[in-house]
């Protein structure tokens, strides 16, 4: 046996492929200039298959082909030293490893040697420690995203989803788009919604809630916006690990909860509409039996939580707006999450400056205030104030301010419906 074989139990026996009228088939079409993926359809096989045998000089009905190679004893436990090891559970860098020391095998073959380490090795990342907090202690939230008919438009949705730890009451709001401002409007109609604030919020790594994290020390930098917003409501900001989205598993399950269940493919007749649904499916939503919990999360709720969470505070920071810049369209249109506000059309391809908050839009060019707007929800809509606009409308003349030009020239209407008459 050579050296580059010497893990590797020859093959020893062979077995036929194809029977020999196929194969007489195959080289009958390829003569008459059928391409291998059309006589890989006719006769039923691999379109490598087809070019193997057209490649091959041998006769049909004796094409043969070796059985897969195995390693030897010790070349699998080299091969399974090395997945453990240097190859840091990888079976191509395994594969690349074991060529280096003169041992050539495919893949699939370092794949099936180390099958039980594989499958022990995916158990470990996804097997989870279910944690269960106290009453009252934390909520989970998350944004998902989703098409959704509006009007006969199809948008995209934006879902914030907020649940309860322990009785897995949800919350759901929709946006037209996932800013901090967005995340902190949510988050605030949730502690409405549920009637009290919980003593931590633990949410992912969103650029809107988290600016980075050192992963020597895990220790996490919060958004300012996010940190004034905690404070205000009185609640500790939490992040989950990167690349543990199940360590917020319970908000991770509601958002497709709500996707499949609450939305699924329904249509609505305006963005109102969607709202008013999702309010009314919350209520049956709360009314199920949990998986986990195996009752109602009203009923969890009711019993033990709701007496758990603080009370929303009496008085709130001020709310802070969210600044956008944006370009005036040719049609003196500004456009905000798929909504379109009017300013004055001598702004049109100028800069502007967006000041929003949940109920207002204003506009500035510079420093000077150009427009304010009440902030409309519906996708694809206008607010339009009808002074922007002004002049860029031509006034119909008159028909006694067309006569007055003739007039000045010696003419008039009656001298030419004369010449028209044929009277002159």
């Amino acid at each position: 046996m050579e050296q580059g074989q010497a893990g590797l139990v020859s093959p020893i026996e062979e077995v036929l492929v194809l029977e020999g009228e196929v194969v007489a088939a195959i080289r009958e079409l390829a003569s008459r200039g059928v391409g291998s993926k059309r006589i890989a359809q006719t006769v039923g096989v691999a379109r490598n298959t087809v070019r193997r045998y057209l490649r091959s000089p041998v006769p049909a009905g004796q094409q043969t082909r070796p059985r897969a190679r195995r390693l030897t004893k010790d070349a699998v436990e080299r091969a399974r030293e090395l997945y453990e090891g240097a190859a840091g559970g990888n079976a191509v860098v395994v594969q690349r490893l074991l060529a280096e020391d003169d041992l050539v095998v495919s893949v699939r073959t370092v794949e099936r040697a180390v099958a039980d380490l594989r499958r022990a090795k995916r158990v470990a990342e996804v097997a989870t420690v279910r944690v269960d907090t106290a009453p009252g202690d934390q909520l989970q939230i998350d944004f998902g995203q989703k098409h959704v008919q509006l009007a006969g438009t199809r948008v995209r949705v934006f879902l914030l989803v907020a649940v309860l730890s322990y009785s897995r009451r949800l919350f759901v709001k929709a946006f037209l788009n996932e800013r901090q401002a967005d995340w902190r409007e949510g988050l605030a109609a949730a502690f409405q919604h549920f009637g009290g604030v919980p003593r931590v919020v633990l949410g992912d790594n969103a650029r809107a809630l988290v600016l980075g994290r050192d992963r020597a020390t895990g220790t996490v930098t919060f958004h300012p916006g996010y940190l004034a917003f905690c404070r205000d409501w009185d609640v500790q900001p939490r992040a989950c690990a990167p690349y543990r989205a199940r360590t917020k598993g319970k908000t991770e399950a509601g958002v497709k909860y709500v996707k499949r269940n609450g939305l699924a493919d329904l249509a609505f007749t305006s963005f109102a509409a969607l709202e008013a649904h999702l309010a009314a499916w919350m209520v049956t939503a709360d009314q199920r039996v949990h998986g986990t919990t195996h009752e109602a999360p009203m009923a969890r709720f009711e019993r033990e939580e709701r007496a758990a969470l603080r009370p929303v505070p009496v008085y709130v920071g001020p709310r802070r707006e969210q600044r956008l810049r944006r370009r005036v369209a040719h049609d003196a249109l500004v456009d905000i999450d798929t909504v379109r506000y009017s300013v004055p059309h001598r702004l049109v391809r100028d800069h502007v400056e967006v000041a929003l908050d949940h109920d207002t839009v204003r506009i500035f060019h510079g420093t000077t205030r150009v427009a304010t707007h009440r902030r409309a929800y519906e996708p694809f809509s206008r607010v339009v104030d009808p002074a922007h606009w002004a002049g860029l409308w031509r006034v119909a003349a008159s028909v006694a301010d067309d006569a007055a030009p003739l007039a000045t020239l010696g003419r008039s209407l009656e001298d030419y419906a004369a010449v028209v008459g044929g009277t002159r």
